[in-house]
């Protein structure tokens, strides 16, 4: 008679990427979203009006031309730490104005608390480690480089 194992497949990588277009968390939902899944956790990181008390007015996120060979190594790593989950991960390049999204990632598995802790990762993981630059333009017309963003 055939066993069964109760080990979860390995974490998979459905998108990790870089965009010069808009991209937004339904596009990711859907993407990682299937039979399968019961849980589906999805983060946006939004372009906001404001950084530590000044206005902002836009954003301009350049990355290394490495990005995204390392988007889909690191993406694929936090697949690694977390079985049975599907994922989801975009930063945009390029103009944002308030509002855009700069950072979309999604997590998908069987439960709620593995896709939570997989999103978290996925997006912790992305922000410390892509190389991702932001340029910040505020309303008093300076303009400030955040390192990684």
């Amino acid at each position: 008679m055939p066993t069964t194992s109760n080990t979860p497949a390995p974490g998979e990588v459905v998108f990790a990427g870089i965009s010069d277009t808009p991209i937004d968390s339904a596009t990711a939902w859907d993407a990682v979203e299937s039979a399968h899944t019961g849980a589906v956790v999805s983060f946006g990181g939004i372009v906001r009006n404001h950084d530590s008390g000044r206005e902002v007015l836009r954003l301009t996120y350049s990355a290394h031309p490495s990005a995204p060979a390392r988007m889909a190594e690191l993406v694929a790593e936090v697949a690694a730490r977390h079985p049975g989950t599907r994922l989801w991960a975009a930063h945009r390049v390029g103009e944002l104005h308030i509002g855009d999204s700069a950072l979309v990632a999604a997590a998908a598995s069987a439960h709620r608390g593995p896709a939570f802790e997989a999103c978290r990762d996925l997006v912790e993981t992305v922000k410390a480690h892509v190389p991702v630059w932001k340029e910040q333009f505020f309303a008093d017309g300076e303009v400030e480089w955040v390192g990684s963003a």
